[in-house]
């Protein structure tokens, strides 16, 4: 659950659910917020953080990486992974008992579907301001990723262009380097998480409990439309920037230039013109650095060879078959 949390495109909850343990895991967080406390609550509440913990923190940096520079290769992978989850949410919203309620299952999956490719087509290149409350929304967002299926907090990070800070402030290296700095980042967005997570499980507790079937529709509904943004035959607009020190080097000469393009100019990074006005209005309110973070995530499609396609089908159905094989089995 949390590599899955890492990953853009990639739900926790999905995996939850592919292991069995979704309704257990609702229940067990909606408890802990309403101050409904048992031992049984904090034992499988306290492995599941030690696990999420661990991949947090150890694994937050060759995450960023591989997205970063290997995005066709996890985006395939995570595809697969996603849609694995797939069959557990279609048993529960269409069951093979009661087939004359399965209207209302149907136009829950199609709304919460609608409402991802909205997210994934929309949304692109919304770029936020690295502000206290900004993160503490994104916090808010973020949380979704461990309540819903298919709902990807990291993947909402990307799209809003904060992906690699609030993640990149997870790893071991950032938290020596600079502690002060990623505590600024990573305590808003950890507190709204907090807030998000309380929210969503107890009103998920009832709503499941109430409406399972549309509940369940519109879950796999979100998880579907979940990999729409995750097209795996995409690069970087701007490869350069993938490099910190380029980055770092490059946001210095936009401040003392007081302009984005002759900072550009000088290498040899022509922006077009959307690009050049997300980094006016990032010089204007004072976060160059994030805005030019935040062109290292924009992307550009190509077409794939024979091979390429080889490979992104390869790793789709090894995603697939890995979820697939921690989905509890029938009795």
């Amino acid at each position: 659950m949390g590599l899955a949390n890492l990953v853009p495109g990639v739900s926790g909850g999905t995996m939850i659910l592919a292991v069995g343990l979704y309704d257990r895991f609702i229940l067990a967080v909606a408890e802990l917020s309403s101050l409904r406390w048992s031992r049984g609550m904090f034992i499988f509440l306290g492995l599941l953080a030690a696990g999420l913990g661990v991949a947090l923190v150890g694994l937050a940096g060759p995450a960023v990486h591989m997205v970063t520079h290997y995005r066709w290769a996890m985006y395939s992978l995570f595809v697969g992974m996603t849609l694995g989850g797939a069959p557990e949410l279609l048993k529960l919203a269409f069951p093979k008992e009661g087939a004359g309620s399965k209207s209302s299952a149907a136009i829950a999956l199609g709304i919460g579907f609608a409402l991802m490719a909205w997210i994934a087509w929309s949304l692109q290149g919304v770029a936020l301001p690295h502000t206290f409350l900004a993160f503490l929304a994104m916090g808010v967002l973020a949380a979704s990723s461990m309540i819903l299926p298919g709902v990807s907090g990291s993947y909402l990070l990307l799209i809003f262009g904060v992906y690699d800070v609030v993640i990149g402030s997870l790893s071991s290296s950032a938290l020596k380097e600079d502690l002060k700095g990623s505590i600024m980042i990573l305590l808003p967005v950890g507190l709204g998480a907090v807030i998000g997570i309380a929210l969503l499980s107890n009103a998920l507790k009832v709503v499941l409990s109430r409406y399972s079937k549309p509940a369940h529709g519109a879950l796999l509904g979100l998880l579907l439309g979940s990999v729409l943004g995750l097209w795996p035959f995409q690069e970087a607009r701007y490869p350069e920037l993938l490099d910190k020190s380029v980055r770092n080097a490059i946001a210095a000469e936009i401040v003392e230039a007081s302009a984005w393009e002759p900072a550009f100019t000088s290498r040899s990074l022509e922006l077009d013109e959307a690009d050049g006005l997300k980094m006016t209005k990032a010089l204007g309110n004072g976060t160059v650095r994030g805005g030019v973070k935040s062109l290292g995530s924009v992307t550009l499609r190509y077409t794939p060879n024979a091979l390429g396609v080889f490979k992104v089908l390869a790793l789709f159905a090894f995603g697939l078959a890995l979820v697939r094989k921690l989905a509890p089995r029938e009795s």
